[in-house]
């Protein structure tokens, strides 16, 4: 196995099994053999040959050609066998909802999931609890128990809690929730959103005012100025990272199942947005390791291309043995809660996505943010969902389509002539932050952070040099140590004179990436992905509100399902060190 030191830091910290004293007790290539067979052991409910299957799977993930999300890492094969990344759970308007959602959402963190909440059917702070006399303490104040739970608890003993915080923007409370992360200590277990809706984009298109409506009597109580609220949620934004947007309305278009619920809220970062209860198995294909006919580095020419090519044989064979694998997975699991157990196996939601996008634009020598990037990132996604569509449609002839698939979106005369489909959606795009570490390539659809650069994963300080500028720096003969330290204080690229205009220009680097770019890669990427997209629109230190303001606003024009703003050093515990990036 080609598994980098970093990788081997990452799997030693988090992913490899130990006893009870906290020594390791199996080697990568145990963990990815226990993966295997825990997951291939489903085959056998549909009378598949299981070993056939472990050898298979145990190839794809070995060989870093696919990986499935931490959770399954980490517990297929134990007692604990929880194998989800993303949940989504309820919460009422009542105490017994409050607390029994506060119960499941610790059962799913300590398993190692991440929870979204929408706090959005909570009476507003001050409203009337009849059954008491008293008055209603709101949704902030709720969503404070919820962190303080999170706090104590380690996922997975290995992962902090990670939850998402959604309220509606036509909930009377929701000024309160835009500013709440403006104080350093405030939330600090949630990534929060707004529930963005096409009523309040239209109200700050002309300038207008909208109602708040009281979840409790479904009764406007107020108005607001739609452009008043929409600069408090680009100061917030701007100063905290939190709130990002969630287009609510666009997500519930593309709801696969509308007969069986509305969609309220996402995954802690936003790609996956589920019904209450549900659940969903997330993977990602190695895309850096999806080029054939190319020596190990680019040999950049004046046009930049270095005459690699994809291997769409290799990447299609990938997809269908990753839907297997995914859907698989759906039926080894062992869930916290049978409400979700039932909601999921009801759905069979997968999320296929990738990582290592941007090596492999490097390996075929285009830059990052070029319209030729753009069209390569649909014709990709275009794809892998068409793939996975196809396999998922083998799958409902063999296994039988989703439960729920009657009355889906799915239940039209192309689906049902192929025996519908087995799964209600096949595509994610994730972040894969530390599965890109162990697979050694760049994170899910982003541009690299740095060339060289320190970040720290679980109080592990990891120093990383790109592998590929250092092999193109050793192949122009440009390479030095010294220039790989003078790299490692800027992140970047500018301002060494000995590293050739091409070079420079393949090897871009997030900051150095206006964020209409960015929002250009995560709409090319959202047109063929069932679920949503994971991508931070990165800002610099230095950026002004209106670089904020333009982004959310161009992130509804192009069709994005939600976005992220991240400007660098807002937030506390920045994971990364380079020199300031102003």
């Amino acid at each position: 196995m080609d598994l980098s030191e970093n990788a081997l830091k990452v799997l030693r910290t988090r992913y490899l099994l130990k006893d009870e004293q906290g020594n390791i007790r199996e080697t990568p290539g145990e963990m990815f053999r226990r993966v295997a067979r825990a997951v291939a052991s489903a085959e056998r409910i549909y009378g598949g040959n299981a070993e056939e299957w472990e050898a298979k799977f145990f190839d794809a993930m070995s060989g870093l050609l696919f990986l499935p999300n931490t959770p399954t890492l980490i517990n297929a094969g134990k007692d604990m066998g929880q194998l989800a990344a993303c949940f989504v759970l309820p919460v009422d308007d009542s105490m017994k909802s409050i607390f029994d959602t506060l119960k499941n959402a610790a059962l799913i963190l300590q398993s190692g999931g991440g929870t979204g909440f929408s706090f959005s059917k909570l009476r507003p702070r001050a409203d009337v609890v009849r059954s008491t006399g008293g008055i209603a303490s709101g949704p902030v104040s709720f969503m404070k128990i919820y962190n303080t739970a999170t706090e104590v608890i380690k996922q997975g003993g290995a992962r902090r809690g990670a939850n998402m915080g959604i309220l509606r923007v036509d909930h009377p409370d929701v000024m309160e929730f835009i500013k709440i992360k403006r104080h350093a200590e405030e939330l600090l277990n949630f990534n929060i959103s707004i529930a963005v809706t096409d009523a309040f984009m239209e109200a700050l298109q002309k300038d207008s005012e909208y109602d708040l409506i009281n979840p409790r009597s479904g009764r406007a109580t107020g108005r607001l100025k739609a452009k008043e609220v929409f600069s408090e949620m680009v100061e917030s934004a701007w100063e905290t990272g939190d709130p990002g947007l969630v287009f609510i309305d666009r997500i519930n278009r593309d709801n696969p199942t509308p007969h069986v619920g509305t969609i309220e809220s996402t995954n802690p970062c936003g790609e996956q947005p589920l019904l209450p209860y549900e659940a969903c198995v997330l993977g990602s294909i190695n895309l850096s390791k999806m080029i054939k006919a190319v020596p190990p580095h680019p040999p950049l020419g004046k046009g930049g291309y270095s005459g690699g090519e994809i291997d769409w044989d290799h990447l299609a064979d990938l997809v269908r043995l990753a839907v297997r694998f995914l859907d698989n997975a759906i039926d080894a699991n062992k869930y916290p809660v049978p409400e979700i157990e039932n909601m999921h196996k009801g759905n069979r939601k997968i999320g296929l996505g990738v990582m290592g996008w941007a090596d492999m634009l490097i390996r075929l020598g285009i830059r990052y943010n070029s319209p030729k990037a753009y069209k390569l990132a649909r014709e990709v996604m275009g794809f892998i969902r068409d793939h996975a569509r196809e396999t998922s449609a083998g799958l409902a002839r063999q296994r039988g389509a989703f439960p729920n698939f009657h009355n889906s979106i799915f239940d039209t005369p192309e689906f049902t002539s192929k025996g519908g489909l087995r799964n209600a959606t096949t595509t994610t795009i994730a972040p894969t932050g530390t599965l890109s570490l162990i697979a050694d390539c760049s994170s899910g659809i982003e541009p690299l952070f740095a060339i060289a650069y320190k970040r720290l994963v679980l109080d592990t300080e990891l120093y990383e040099v790109h592998r590929y500028f250092i092999q193109v720096a050793k192949e122009r003969g440009f390479y030095t140590p010294e220039l790989i330290d003078k790299i490692s204080v800027s992140g970047n690229l500018r301002g060494s004179a000995e590293i050739p205009g091409d070079v420079k220009r393949l090897f871009v680097t997030a900051h150095e990436i206006p964020p209409e770019d960015h929002i250009d890669v995560q709409a090319a990427f959202q047109e063929f992905t069932d679920n949503a997209v994971s991508k931070t629109i990165n800002l610099k230190h230095r950026a002004p509100r209106e670089d904020v303001e333009r982004a959310f606003l161009l992130a509804y024009e192009k069709g994005c399902k939600g976005i992220t703003v991240f400007r660098y050093g807002s937030k506390r515990g920045t994971l990364v060190k380079v020199d300031e990036v102003d």
